[in-house]
């Protein structure tokens, strides 16, 4: 079997973390003999201390739910929240305890899946504090393909932390190399790199299981939808939390199933199957209410477009259901629309956006992209 070898399977791993060492990581943490990143540090270094991202550690949290310090009880380590009330940077107090921080989490190659913020934060927290951060480099499972709209300055949220595309099609690694640079940040900066990785192989290759790095993101095909079908998140459509597929079961109680996908289907977006579907959502929006909407089946992973979906989408139920369709009201009283954080612009907003024009947009923006990105890139 065709074996890629993460960072945390290095041979000197040892030599890559001197001194009192901190992890963060989740449960998509793991070796290549699939043990735990927190177990194997264990025994190569002088581990003193975990850092919980969005979801927590051990993947226990919800999605947005705030959390404070505690104890990890397989581990026996203290564990310092960076999704804690009032901030998700690390604190003086903290960075005391450590010298070098050790990141190590698999990700879904998506700008609005948190981690990458909280590593970006990082970046910012150890130059600060004149602390050394080693990544634990592991590929982007949706390959290096790039897609979507890049974010626009001065739309940065926890959502959008960086002017990339939504699938921006770069390893944990390589990111931290971009934004290290561009944001002039000086961190110390150390990539423990893949072996055997080549980034024209895609997830299925790897000889690796899926770990859901959160219980909203349970398969592959979850992932490749994600890019597109998050946008759905900042509308009254339900995204399909809590349904056993989320990102891919996708409706609201005004829709009618068979008409909206005889609509989608007429579309006829590459390497997408859809069929009706009806649901009732045991959590999250329209919880306990039946549902009419479509089910999105994943056919041909490398045809797939997710952010030309995701709007095509958004498009079409507004444009069926133009009294019942609409934006979720911004969280905060001078705040974005959620969408437009999500989106990183605020055209959504528009009444009577054209998805055509912002699908050509997004793919200037990410033939800009694709040669920015380059001097980070660490695989060809």
């Amino acid at each position: 079997v065709f074996m890629i070898r993460f960072g945390i399977d290095s041979a000197e791993l040892a030599a890559h973390i001197p001194g009192r060492a901190a992890l963060v990581t989740a449960p998509s943490g793991r070796s290549a003999d699939n043990r735990s990143s927190i177990d194997v540090l264990k025994e190569v270094c002088d581990l003193r201390l975990l850092l919980a991202p969005e979801h927590g550690v051990r993947g226990d949290k919800a999605a947005g739910e705030v959390f404070s310090d505690s104890v990890d009880a397989p581990s026996g380590l203290r564990v310092k929240s960076l999704y804690r009330p009032g901030s998700k940077h690390l604190t003086r107090e903290t960075a005391s305890e450590f010298d070098t921080l050790v990141y190590d989490i698999q990700d879904v190659g998506c700008r609005y899946y948190t981690f990458i913020s909280t590593l970006k934060n990082l970046l910012f927290d150890c130059a600060e504090y004149g602390k050394r951060l080693v990544v634990l480099d592991r590929p982007d499972p949706l390959g290096r393909a790039a897609e979507g709209v890049v974010l626009e300055k001065g739309m940065e949220s926890f959502v959008g932390c960086h002017t990339i595309p939504p699938r921006y099609g770069m390893t944990c690694g390589e990111f931290a190399r971009m934004v290290n640079a561009e944001k002039h940040i000086g961190c110390a900066l150390d990539i423990v790199r893949c072996e055997g990785y080549d980034p024209r192989v895609s997830f299925p290759d790897w000889g690796r299981p899926w770990v859901m790095p959160s219980l909203a993101m349970p398969r592959y095909e979850t992932a490749l939808l994600y890019p597109g079908t998050c946008l759905l998140e900042g509308t009254n459509l339900s995204e399909g939390r809590g349904t056993v597929d989320p990102f891919a079961l996708l409706g609201a109680p005004f829709i009618d199933a068979e008409a909206l996908c005889r609509e989608l289907d007429a579309l006829a977006l590459p390497g997408l199957a859809v069929t009706p579907a009806y649901f009732t959502p045991t959590a999250s929006k329209h919880a306990g209410t039946l549902c009419g909407g479509v089910h999105l089946h994943v056919m041909d992973a490398a045809a797939l477009r997710p952010t030309e979906l995701g709007l095509r989408l958004l498009a079409l139920v507004r444009d069926m259901y133009p009294k019942d369709f609409a934006l979720l009201p911004p969280v905060r009283a001078d705040g974005r629309p959620f969408i437009s954080l999500l989106a990183g612009h605020r055209e959504l907003e528009r009444p009577g956006w054209d998805a055509e024009t912002l699908i050509a947009r997004a793919r200037r923006e990410c033939a800009a992209f694709a040669e920015r990105r380059r001097p980070y890139l660490l695989y060809e």
